[in-house]
């Protein structure tokens, strides 16, 4: 009797998030739709400065993608400074390993001192060794994330046009690859788009501030609703539609809040992910302590050192299921 009684709850429960979700989702389309906006496009000297046209690859993976039949599920796209082997070896021997489903790739731009510099050099030895690497030439900096986030969309829209799904996310990201797929089956084929959504962002008007955007640049009160740039999950038909929603959207340099632009441009609102029964956030962009079975109920985890990372995994790869 108390197991039928807890059975009926656990389905009284995903019933009533799914109508919660859905009723969501309906409500932003609708609203949305109302209201479209009405975008003119960029002046050419402006969008020169995203068009994927203004700039070469240095290093690039043209056909790792294969054709239709061995297109990847979901590709990680990892943004990563060229100075950071690190990470990106840590990300290649725990989430980002090699999968089934899955391909991890990762964008750089150029190191100071550019292509003649030892920074550069080890890094092409990196990739001849590991043929993971996508580099474009244009200085890897933290104000320049915008335009490594938009190479990348054009990058998927171009070279791996048949995945189905995508993650932009950071390389000191915890990601739960075995929870995610799970999630993807299940989910939206087609605009959509998912992560920690910040809804009430505002710009920042001190000029000592890290994320300091000026009135003359970005002169609305507040920012459309986006997703944390620590990592999010898209179907892939975003990708080639953010790159063109790009020739509307003026250049700021915080990455994550101008993806929500683009979105803003074709009326495509981000949409919550929640853990049932708890209705937690899924994507949880705030450092915490590991716990294997708590992290087995997430998607990812924010803020971790490589050898954090390599620890983690160890762990939590051999038992999580048992959770």
């Amino acid at each position: 009797m108390r197991r039928t009684y807890r059975w009926r709850l656990v389905k009284l429960l995903t019933v009533t998030a799914g109508l919660v979700l859905s009723a969501h989702i309906l409500l932003s389309r609708a609203t949305l739709s109302k209201h479209p906006p009405k975008p003119s496009p960029l002046p050419a000297e402006e969008y020169r400065l995203i068009s994927p046209e203004t700039y070469e690859y240095v290093l690039n993976r043209p056909d790792v993608c294969g054709d239709r039949t061995r297109a990847p599920f979901l590709v990680f796209m990892v943004p990563v400074a060229p100075l950071e082997a690190a990470a990106r070896e840590a990300v290649r021997k725990t989430w980002g390993a090699p999968g089934r489903d899955t391909l991890t790739l990762f964008y750089v731009g150029l190191p100071e001192g550019g292509r003649g510099s030892s920074a550069q050099l080890e890094l092409e030895e990196e990739s001849r060794t590991h043929a993971d690497i996508i580099q474009v030439n244009f200085q890897d900096s933290y104000q320049n994330l915008t335009i490594k986030t938009m190479m990348m969309m054009s990058w998927l829209a171009t070279h791996c046009p048949n995945a189905s799904y995508a993650m932009k996310v950071d390389a000191d990201v915890f990601v739960n690859v075995f929870y995610l797929l799970r999630r993807l089956r299940l989910s939206p084929a087609r605009s959509f788009i998912t992560g920690s959504v910040i809804s009430d962002g505002r710009p920042r008007r001190d000029s000592s501030s890290k994320w300091y955007l000026s009135e003359e640049l970005y002169p609305e009160d507040s920012f459309p609703p986006y997703v944390s740039g620590a990592g999010y999950v898209f179907s892939a038909d975003l990708a080639p539609r953010i790159s063109w929603a790009s020739r509307f959207a003026r250049l700021i340099p915080l990455e994550d809040v101008y993806v929500g632009l683009c979105l803003r441009v074709l009326a495509v609102r981000p949409v919550y992910s929640l853990g049932l029964p708890t209705f937690r956030n899924l994507f949880e962009v705030r450092q915490l302590e590991y716990d294997r079975c708590a992290f087995a109920q997430l998607v990812l985890a924010n803020g971790f050192k490589p050898s954090q990372l390599l620890r983690m995994w160890r762990d939590f790869s051999k038992g999580h299921s048992s959770c």
